[in-house]
This record gives structure tokens, sequence and C-alpha cells, in this order.
């Protein structure tokens, strides 16, 4: 089996404040070798169920997060982002067999993390055919474009549950839960066995249940922070602007989604 993994750190256990997802930060150090050990596990899991190649795109902020010294010689990694716009999912193709995402967090809008958002911080929301869209929700398709099931996700229980609802058939283990500013989760050694056995599961199980299938038309409503962004973003071609804050993008075509988001976002 060939396995792509993208890991972001939002949604790994104990993290519970901006400072501790950014590496300029004094707090960052303990939470980037926390994200390290979660995709470790990961890494672990997918070995035992038999992969013969493991790669992992570095999701988050500047893609350069990960320490790969611990992990399994079968991997290659993907290190900062080289533009394209399939951002998180950088390299990922019909040649893969499964998804893993590790460290993924709820959407922006939601009271689920203390750190729910949805690509950046500058977004109130996105949707998606008029539901909140999640980075789960936003890569699934990515990965549904090119034929490939995500079969494994760990992050916020909030998020988890949606994954349920979504598709029952993708494994999930959710590693901590958002109380307003805070967070609770289990002892990390028990995170790190729960991804790792949550993993082989995943991928011993009937992957081909986890497909999903796009849907025929996207229409993506964006609302801003601020709404100077938006009114930048009212510039690309076919994009509506709705009001001050918010922008409509209408298409079939689900690369046209994320070639926009790439730009506008």
């Amino acid at each position: 089996m060939k396995i792509y993994i993208s890991a972001d750190i939002e949604g790994i256990a104990g993290i519970a404040n901006w400072d501790e997802a950014s590496k300029w930060k004094p707090d960052y150090p303990p939470f980037r070798e926390e994200m390290t050990k979660e995709v470790q596990a990961a890494c672990e899991g997918a070995n035992v169920a038999g992969a013969k190649e493991i790669w992992i795109k570095d999701a988050h902020g500047t893609g350069r997060n990960l320490d790969f010294s611990g992990l399994p010689s079968n991997t290659k990694w993907i290190r900062g982002f080289s533009g394209h716009p399939f951002l998180m999912m950088q390299e990922l193709d019909h040649t893969f067999d499964a998804v893993l995402m590790i460290g993924y967090h709820s959407y922006a809008g939601s009271n689920e993390s203390p750190l729910a958002h949805t690509l950046k911080t500058s977004m109130r929301y996105i949707k998606i055919n008029g539901e909140y869209a999640s980075e789960f929700l936003i890569n699934s398709y990515t990965a549904a474009l090119v034929g490939v099931p995500v079969v494994f996700v760990s992050g916020d229980i909030g998020l988890c549950n949606y994954v349920k609802e979504f598709n029952p058939n993708i494994k999930t283990v959710g590693v901590n839960k958002g109380v307003g500013d805070s967070m609770i989760s289990p002892h990390p050694h028990v995170v790190y066995e729960d991804i790792k056995t949550g993993v082989q599961e995943a991928l011993r199980g009937d992957i081909q249940n986890c497909r999903i299938t796009l849907p025929e038309k996207f229409q993506i409503e964006l609302s801003f922070v601020e709404h100077t962004k938006a009114y930048k973003g009212s510039f690309y071609p076919n994009m509506k602007k709705i009001s001050s804050r918010e922008l409509l993008f209408e298409t079939s075509d689900y690369f046209e989604v994320l070639r926009m988001l790439s730009f506008v976002v």
C-alpha cells in the first residue's frame, strides 16, 4: 500500500493556544514534538497494516514543523508549500491507496475548539453548498478528485463527530475536547496507541467504503474578518460580492474551487 498523510497541529493532543501553534513563539517546541509523535504513531500503524510507502505532507503554517529523524525509513516528506492549489494535499494523486489526516480541527465558526478555523484565521467561515467547511471537508473533496479515499482522521472530538456524520466508515480518534478557551486531552501515550491502533484498523478494513462522491456543483461562500480582504477577493474571476465581508463563487469543477481558495483566502 502507498499511503498519504496530511498533518496539521491545531488538532493534536493538549494544544490550547495559538502561541503553541506558532514556530516563532517560545511555547511552540513541545507541540511540534507532539505533532511529530502523533504522525509517527500513524506511520507505525500503517506499517503494521502493510504499508510499503508513506508520503507525509507537513501541512501546518510554513510546512516546516515535523522532526523526521524518528520516522520510519519508508517515509517521504513534503516540506513547505509549492503554491499548487492542492495546498495541504500537495503531491496527492491516483497512485495512493488511502489518506490519513493527523492533527485536524473543527471548522471556522464552530465552538468545538479554541483553535477552530478554516485555512486561515482571516476567515470568519467558509461554506460549501451551504455547509460550514472544515479543512477535513475541503481536503476530502481534493482526495475524491483524484480517486483516493480518506480512511482515518485524528483531531478534536467535535471534528470527529462531524466526520462520522459525513461518512461513518472513516475511522476517527478524538485526541482533545474543546471547552470554551480550554482543551481536555488524554495522556499522550494513550493518544499514540489509539492512533496506531486506529490506523491499523482503518487500513485493514474495507477502504472502498470510505470513498465519497463529489457534488455536481459547488457554491462557495467566503466570509472575511476584514472587509478589505473581501474587497480584494471580489476581483477574482467569476466572484460575486454579496456584502461588505462576504463573497460567492460558483463552479461545477472542484479544481476551480481549489484554485480560487489558493488565490483569494
